[in-house]
């Protein structure tokens, strides 16, 4: 019991000291409340102070950041700006191109605090720096030595490595920005103007590089062409301007690759701008070809005719090239006009070389003087004419039915009716009619000719040996076999029969004296010994003049195969007769001494006879 006393006494005790513990302890924690209770309130004032100082702290942080942006911003602008004054460098297009891409995607999204009319006028002035080196490119392309006069030319120089920088250059003008595209870009409409000065200007560089191309060839055709045959020089032209019309095409694919406004109506009326110069050269060409032939159509007719011939053939490819110059420029048609022009100087030739050859024959001789028996000028004239003829054909058809079916004759010809007026299609005909009307007006000159000489002997070999040549080198041997594709058989006809007439004339004029010698007389008087010796005197006297006249008026020169049959068929007609008579009289005894007048036997006058055809 004792013992529980005493520890509920110590209990006790410890609980008092327990109580006496806990009541510091709390006098304590009071004490620190009360500290602290001060504490803060002496710390709360600054604690406010320091939470402003931050935020301040911050904002100043926030506005240097801003401060240093703003001048990143600043230095980058400048630095683009620079950039688009200074216009695309070699070798960086791509860089000047991204610039201008930022600048226009500022003004689309408004994502820049510069103004936006500064900005277009940045993107302006980049536009304009692209078009100058466009333009520049485009200089330096249509520059430098021109082909030589003497060479093909298919198209106006244009250096490969240009085009494709130019290529490259186009792509990215034809993205900026144009009112149809981007109607809201303040610049638009001053890049529209810029673009569309750039176009002109390529138009105008290359136009007139084309014509400087095609200048000294153009130049050469017309310097050469009183030097060449009269066709070539005329097809001359017909393959200069064949050059003239593939430049013309070659321009045509460049203009659409290369333009800067691709819209079709732009294209055109820069080609159009292009195509002036070489269009002007043409006409200027054209009329330096005229001026050429006019003065002297008898002598370059076909020329006219090639070249008109080769114009025909060019039309279609001519027409092509003004459907892409646009509709207000549809009417001016400088080949049409050409054509028209070379038309009537075709039309005018056909019957001056007609009267050409009717003219001939009034032309007086020089009184004393004799006609040669040559051939006539006219005639040669008139076969290398018709030579000539198929070679264009086309182009003297063509005339011909313009002008109309016997028109050639300046009146004389036949009005021809409604219901045989020929039409496209009949140029073979109506080229064997003119043909036949050469032929006919020559056949006649020559007649008359022949009918005005003095002697009728000389007249006849003239007309047979101008007669045979027409006959030779038209029907029999002509130098182009096509000529006899045009020969109508009324041609062959008239050609035959008055070489036929004219031999027979020839014979006649010659030979029918000598012959009638070697008759007997109506009278009966040949058979007396004086008219005998009087005909074989007359006979050999006749020769004799026969054998010196052929002396100097050769006869078919040119034709050895017809100077022999016709020696032949002399020697069948004279040499028989003066048998028959020789044996006739030599036994009549008609002389003590024949030898006397029959100076050569028969075998003496057929050699001599022969040797004068030889």
């Amino acid at each position: 019991m004792d013992d529980e006393t005493a520890e509920i006494e110590l209990l006790e005790q410890n609980l008092n000291k327990t109580r006496q513990i806990s009541q510091r302890m709390t006098t304590i924690l009071n004490s620190f409340d009360t500290r602290l209770a001060k504490l803060e309130k002496s710390i709360l004032p600054l604690y406010t102070s320091t939470q402003i100082l931050n935020r301040r702290a911050n904002n100043i942080e926030k506005a240097l950041l801003k401060i240093d942006e703003v001048a990143s911003n600043q230095e980058g602008i400048a630095a683009e700006e620079a950039l688009i004054l200074r216009g695309p460098q070699p070798g960086q297009l791509p860089v000047y191109q991204e610039a201008l891409e930022r600048l226009n995607a500022s003004i689309a999204f408004q994502s820049s605090d510069r103004d936006i009319l500064d900005t277009a006028r940045l993107v302006e002035t980049g536009a304009k720096k692209l078009t100058q080196l466009f333009t520049k490119l485009v200089a330096e392309g249509s520059t430098g030595s021109t082909p030589a006069p003497n060479s093909e030319i298919s198209s106006a120089p244009f250096p490969a490595t240009l085009l494709t920088t130019l290529r490259l250059l186009i792509a990215y003008m034809r993205t900026l920005p144009l009112p149809a595209s981007h109607p809201s870009h303040p610049a638009a409409p001053a890049i529209m103007s810029t673009l569309k000065d750039a176009q002109k200007g390529y138009a105008d560089m290359r136009g007139t590089w084309s014509r400087k191309c095609l200048e000294a060839q153009g130049k050469r055709v017309i310097d050469r062409a009183d030097t060449v045959d009269s066709i070539v020089a005329g097809k001359d032209f017909g393959r200069w301007v064949e050059s003239l019309l593939s430049v013309a095409d070659e321009e045509y694919k460049y203009i659409k690759e290369l333009s800067p406004l691709s819209s079709p109506n732009v294209v055109a009326s820069s080609y159009n701008s292009l195509l002036n110069p070489i269009l002007s050269l043409f006409s200027t060409t054209l009329t330096s070809l005229i001026a050429f032939i006019k003065p002297a159509l008898h002598k370059y007719a076909f020329c006219a005719l090639a070249a008109y011939e080769a114009l025909l053939a060019l039309q279609p490819r001519w027409d092509a090239l003004l459907s892409r110059r646009g509709s207000e420029n549809a009417k001016a048609n400088e080949l049409k006009d050409g054509l028209i022009t070379l038309r009537g100087i075709c039309l005018r030739s056909f019957p001056e070389f007609l009267a050409d050859i009717k003219m001939a024959s009034l032309a007086k001789s020089v009184p004393g003087t004799e006609t040669s028996v040559g051939v006539a000028d006219f005639v040669n004239n008139a076969v290398k004419y018709l030579d000539r003829l198929p070679e264009v054909h086309g182009a003297a058809g063509a005339a011909l039915l313009q002008l109309g079916d016997g028109n050639w004759k300046m009146g004389e010809g036949v009005t021809v009716g409604k219901s045989s007026k020929l039409v496209d299609g009949d140029e073979q005909l109506i080229l064997e009619h003119f043909i036949f009307d050469v032929i006919s007006t020559a056949i006649n000159s020559l007649t008359t000719i022949s009918r005005s000489q003095r002697r009728p002997a000389h007249g006849s070999i003239f007309l047979l040996n101008n007669i045979s040549y027409l006959r030779h080198n038209i029907v029999l041997e002509p130098t182009h076999e096509a000529l006899l594709d045009f020969l109508s058989r009324q041609s062959q006809d008239a050609l035959n029969s008055n070489f036929r007439t004219a031999k027979a004339a020839y014979f006649d004029a010659n030979f029918s004296p000598l012959l009638q010698t070697l008759t007997d007389d109506p009278a009966g008087k040949s058979g007396q010994k004086s008219a005998v010796k009087e005909k074989f005197t007359r006979f050999y006297e006749l020769l004799e003049e026969v054998l010196e006249r052929h002396k100097g008026a050769r006869l078919l020169e040119d034709d050895p195969d017809g100077r022999q049959s016709i020696g032949e068929d002399v020697v069948k007609l004279v040499v028989p007769s003066l048998q028959r008579f020789t044996n006739k009289y030599r036994e009549k005894e008609f002389s003590k001494n024949p030898q006397k007048y029959i100076k050569q036997s028969p075998d003496d006058v057929e050699r001599q006879l022969k040797a004068m055809y030889r």
